[in-house]
């Protein structure tokens, strides 16, 4: 210990950084032991749980790297973002609600990124910052392991269709080609123009026409009651459920047993929307599995290897 104070390392890692802290003195991350080299950037932070599965990947591993936390504000992000480099990070995540902004500060930005609107992983190349997004696939994996079916296979409801999460999963929904999507946001006029421009994955012999298999609807009860008719799974990409005291995603007396409810809020563990559809007798499932499999991309991203998966889901369970 005494070594490492002559040495300047710093042992003990504060829970959260503040963009002040970041770009103020950008080196100091350096004089961790051992260094600080990844985060996750939003606002709010603190609730975020990818540096405890995150950090027990990288001991897992033998990689000389820690996850932090850094609370950014809007004003303050593109700032921090390029300061990246000169603090020797190798990459980050970002949340709520940078996810846009990330795409339009990234020097480069793949396919799915670009066309999901939003990046939620950087890589630092040198002094390139290169866009990624692991939201979609995350889900994908989720999904699969925990009601053992295929996204491809289902007709979707999406709740809160026209956000960065809700966006970034209506593309994969439809690079998954999956049976049916209906796009649902309180503005109408963000997955009007959503469904018009995913409408060509949906060209098909299996129906008709695009039209049928995907549709934007409306975020009232009338047109959610006609649509969960004929659907397999609910997924609400809104934000309502992070706090205790915020409002139903949907009406309770929409759900029925024969649906799937995934919830991309994972906050609290619960979310209202899962009791009530637990209370209905539907299979439902909270975003941890999302929150794990989108980090595991992640690292695989950063890393070029295989994320150590059940290490990372047994430190993402310990923190509940």
């Amino acid at each position: 210990m005494d070594r490492l104070l002559s040495l300047g390392m710093q042992t003990s890692v504060p829970e959260i950084f503040s963009a002040e802290d970041f770009i103020s003195n950008p080196g100091r991350f350096a004089g961790f032991e051992p260094p600080v080299r990844l985060a996750v950037i939003g606002d709010p932070v603190a609730h975020s749980r990818s540096p405890g599965f995150h950090n027990a990947a990288l001991r897992f591993c033998g990689i000389r790297a820690q996850y932090g936390r850094l609370h950014v504000p809007t004003e303050r992000f593109a700032e921090v973002l390029h300061t990246l480099p000169a603090a020797g990070f190798l990459g980050a995540n970002v949340t709520i609600p940078h996810k846009a902004a990330a795409l339009a500060s990234v020097d480069e930005a793949d396919a799915y990124a670009r066309a999901s609107g939003s990046v939620n992983t950087i890589v630092v190349n040198g002094e390139k910052l290169m866009g990624f997004n692991t939201d979609g696939p995350g889900l994908v994996r989720a999904i699969r392991e925990e009601f053992s079916v295929d996204l491809r296979d289902l007709r979707v409801v999406l709740l809160g269709a026209g956000g960065g999460a809700g966006r970034a999963i209506a593309v994969q929904c439809a690079m998954e080609r999956c049976e049916r999507l209906v796009l649902v946001n309180r503005t109408f006029e963000k997955i009007h123009l959503l469904a018009e421009e995913l409408a060509p994955f949906f060209q098909s012999e299996r129906l008709s026409g695009p039209a049928e298999r995907i549709v934007a609807v409306p975020f009232d009860d009338d047109a959610l009651r006609r649509e969960l008719e004929n659907a397999d799974i609910l997924i609400n990409a809104t934000s309502l459920g992070m706090k205790r005291t915020d409002p139903p995603a949907i009406s309770p007396a929409l759900l029925t047993a024969n649906l799937l409810v995934y919830d991309t809020v994972y906050a609290g563990g619960t979310s209202r929307l899962l009791e009530d559809a637990a209370a209905a007798g539907a299979r439902c499932a909270n975003g941890l599995g999302m929150l794990l499999h989108q980090g595991a991309l992640s690292f695989e991203i950063w890393f070029n290897r295989a994320a150590p998966l059940e290490e990372m889901r047994r430190a993402l369970h310990s923190g509940l």
